[in-house]
């Protein structure tokens, strides 16, 4: 499912749904299991305070927005800068607060090979820090 894919009724068979949701897993965890273990590793480590579900459905969106702005604008810089400082509508989704360590995490992500070695939690934070600092401040 992807985002604005809500509707009241749904009339998809459990096959279909179950297609949906493993498509879904392929897209978000290409990589399998160890992939989403480690990403939910690093969540943990960087936002221990965040609610761990919560925290998956943010970066989960980021990563989708992030697909779809690099796309149709063109580079990772444009897109990085649209999530950071355009993007409006998923304000409810991704917290303000939480979209430098999103972003952060959805560009490690796109780095990943079957290895499914990211960045250190101390990198990722630099990152962070690196991504914040791009915000326009107002």
């Amino acid at each position: 499912m992807a985002l604005g894919d809500f509707t009241i009724f749904n009339w998809k068979g459990k096959e279909q749904k179950d297609r949906e949701q493993r498509e879904y897993e392929k897209w978000a965890f290409p990589h399998g299991e160890l992939q989403r273990g480690n990403l939910e590793a690093l969540m943990a480590k960087l936002c221990p305070k965040e609610d761990k579900s919560f925290f998956l459905m943010s970066y989960l969106t980021c990563k989708e927005l992030y697909e779809r702005y690099l796309g149709s604008l063109g580079t990772k810089e444009e897109a990085v800068d649209y999530l950071l400082n355009k993007e409006k509508k998923y304000r409810n989704l991704v917290k303000k607060k939480d979209m430098p360590c999103c972003i952060a995490l959805v560009l490690a992500d796109t780095e990943v090979d079957e290895s499914c070695t990211y960045p250190t939690a101390d990198e990722l934070r630099e990152s962070i820090a690196e991504i914040e600092a791009l915000r326009i401040k107002k």
